[in-house]
């Protein structure tokens, strides 16, 4: 099991969460965030501190969003187990999933 960032953050990327994120498994796409699978160690730490509310435990995430849980692991594909979000900065690519959205609206 693990934590699965949603549609919410598409386009906000508040970094709220990696700043909490005790093992550095929060990783910045283009668009938005991606929790590592196999990195996150299921504290729940990064939970209560996003702003939009995009972040969900993998049984507890939205039907809507279900298949954003997919889109966290597949992220990671190519990427494999870097071991740490911090010295990856951003990386130049999104899930195609999140990828094909259009510009999503935050409210300020």
């Amino acid at each position: 099991m693990t934590y699965v960032i949603a549609q919410p953050c598409v386009d906000l990327k508040d970094r709220a969460c990696v700043d909490e994120c005790p093992v550095d498994c929060i990783y910045e796409g283009k668009r938005m965030l991606y929790i590592h699978p196999d990195e996150c160690v299921d504290c729940g730490a990064c939970e209560p501190v996003c702003p939009v509310e995009a972040i969900f435990y993998e049984d507890d995430t939205p039907e809507e969003w279900k298949q954003y849980y997919d889109a966290n692991v597949q992220f990671f594909d190519d990427l494999g187990s870097p071991g740490g979000a911090a010295k990856m900065g951003e990386i130049d690519k999104d899930h195609p999933l999140v990828a094909a959205l259009p510009p999503q609206e935050h409210d300020e």
